[in-house]
């Protein structure tokens, strides 16, 4: 697995101050995409095991993070990858709520409770799902880019077994 960006602070990908790593592969493909490059898996540097450790290490230094933000291309299609590296991150720091950015939709996510994709859902507390469609581009929506994308609060979503809106 790739990343191919790295923000130790940032406010626009999630509620809260948020660290932020854009994992490299996407195959959405998205029209209007604010970074077709993050579709290359090759994209970006290798996500060692030294530089997974170098950035919990970071996280875990700074008391004003809230949380961990996994983005791209997109994680889902390096599902078990990120799913170990949330691992990592909840050994250190046991409390850090994780967001994640997928283009796709949270019903297609938890089809398969055996599926690399639902197993990282369920160590997630936010998702936004959903494609960017550029016709429905609208840069006054938090976190989002497109209003058919989705702040979907995952533990009450899987509780209810419907999605739920996460109230910001």
């Amino acid at each position: 697995m790739n990343i191919c960006g790295y923000y130790p602070e940032s406010i626009n990908e999630g509620d809260g101050l948020r660290a932020v790593i854009f994992l490299s592969g996407c195959r959405h493909r998205c029209p209007g995409c604010f970074n077709p490059a993050t579709w290359n898996f090759n994209y970006g540097e290798p996500f060692t095991e030294q530089r997974q450790q170098e950035i919990i290490t970071e996280m875990a230094n700074n008391p004003l993070l809230e949380g961990l933000t996994l983005a791209g291309g997109d994680p889902f299609f390096s599902a078990d990858e990120a799913a170990d590296f949330i691992d990592k991150v909840r050994a250190t720091l046991p409390n850090f709520s994780v967001w994640i950015y997928t283009g796709y939709i949270y019903e297609d996510l938890i089809a398969s409770v055996h599926s690399a994709e639902y197993h990282l859902l369920q160590k997630c507390q936010v998702v936004i799902d959903g494609p960017f469609v550029q016709s429905l581009k609208n840069t006054s929506l938090p976190f989002r880019g497109s209003s058919n994308q989705r702040i979907i609060d995952i533990q009450a979503s899987l509780d209810f077994n419907d999605a739920i809106m996460l109230q910001i």
